[in-house]
């Protein structure tokens, strides 16, 4: 990357790009961009072409596993490479009667796992009334994503740890790097910092411990325009640092795919990267991973209550292509008869060993 754009994205970063009025905001030019260019002029064959050369097309789910759940868009980060556009500035946050049609699908759906996102889920001021609640289901695995740093924010989220442990919460936390330059880099200056402090405090009240119930997993994602590398070499190199450094335990981390969406493909463009990225996922495409990427066994639910393929699909605003499309008219049967929406960016859960939420799926 040249030196003249470095300062342009560290000052851009302090603002979403909706309160930037940047024109990749919007939806409909980011998929204008992603169809076109290499694609458009036959450089590279589109998604659908080539899941179609081992007759996955047209994409087709299997019984819901993962109901996720955007609780809203609001953060206390600004991260480059974020495909939601989250940070201070986003208001959309779920509401109180959105939160209720939700539980009502949670207590009846066929799905084992509640998966609840953001922004950071955190900062929804009816996020404990609804965590509360949907632990009363009886959910078998019940998430909450997690940026750490909000655990140290200010004084009303720091007894987080303790609010999980009593939920008995599956918590999956963010963490780019075992170093301080790599992290910070990604995610601010501080971030590191924070994110090792929270993560001590979720270990002294048991999170992450070996042979322990309360389960605490992690999250990379690269921090440039390069593909993750092998997920159980990164989690060994992650388990020894962070032992040996900062005497952290933790279980499992995933390694995760950045897609060329919102914040990222702004990253890409203005860096002069994005042609080359995309040729890195399409030249790094395993049919071995269409099979199990996370659309065909997993709801995406937005702030406001529509249904989504998966979280991506959410940001670039591809409702399901089913006659219900609310949370409030939910029907599993209906929806688990649809054909999910795919794009150009499903390259990058394609790639290598495949990128779900859950990690790597090949």
């Amino acid at each position: 990357m040249g030196e003249s754009i470095m300062p342009q994205l560290k000052k851009a970063a302090k603002k979403s790009l909706k309160a930037r009025e940047n024109e990749l905001a919007k939806t409909n030019k980011q998929l204008e961009i992603l169809n076109g260019g290499l694609f458009a002029d036959g450089e590279l064959p589109f998604f659908k072409d080539k899941i179609s050369e081992i007759g996955q097309f047209p994409l087709r789910p299997k019984p819901l596993e993962i109901l996720q759940i955007n609780v809203g868009y609001m953060c206390n980060q600004v991260c480059e490479h974020c495909h939601v556009d989250a940070g201070p500035d986003r208001k959309e946050i779920m509401t109180r009667e959105t939160m209720k049609q939700c539980l009502e699908v949670i207590r009846n759906t066929g799905a084992h796992t509640l998966d609840l996102t953001g922004g950071a889920p955190e900062m929804n001021p009816d996020f404990r009334w609804f965590v509360e609640e949907a632990a009363k289901a009886g959910i078998q695995d019940f998430i909450v994503r997690s940026n750490l740093t909000i655990i140290r924010a200010n004084k009303k989220y720091h007894d987080l740890p303790e609010f999980f442990k009593k939920h008995n919460v599956h918590v999956v936390s963010s963490m780019p790097h075992y170093t301080k330059g790599k992290t910070d880099k990604q995610r601010g200056d501080g971030v590191f910092d924070k994110s090792i402090k929270a993560l001590q405090e979720l270990n002294a009240v048991g999170y992450g411990l070996p042979d322990s119930p309360l389960r605490l997993d992690l999250v990379y994602n690269p921090s440039g325009a390069f593909l993750p590398s092998d997920q159980g070499a990164l989690e060994k190199d992650f388990k020894k640092a962070l032992k040996e450094d900062f005497n952290i335990d933790f279980h499992n981390l995933f390694a995760i795919t950045n897609l060329p969406i919102s914040r990222f493909l702004d990253y890409l463009i203005a860096s002069d990267n994005y042609e080359d990225y995309m040729y890195a996922l399409v030249d790094a495409y395993n049919p071995a991973a269409v099979a199990n990427v996370m659309c065909t066994n997993t709801i995406s639910v937005s702030w406001d209550g529509w249904l989504y393929d998966c979280d991506f699909n959410q940001m670039l605003g591809l409702k399901v292509a089913s006659k219900v499309k609310h949370i409030k008219d939910y029907n599993e049967d209906i929806l688990n008869d649809r054909n999910i929406v795919i794009s150009q960016h499903c390259y990058g859960c394609t790639a290598g060993a495949g990128s779900s939420c859950q990690g790597s799926v090949a």
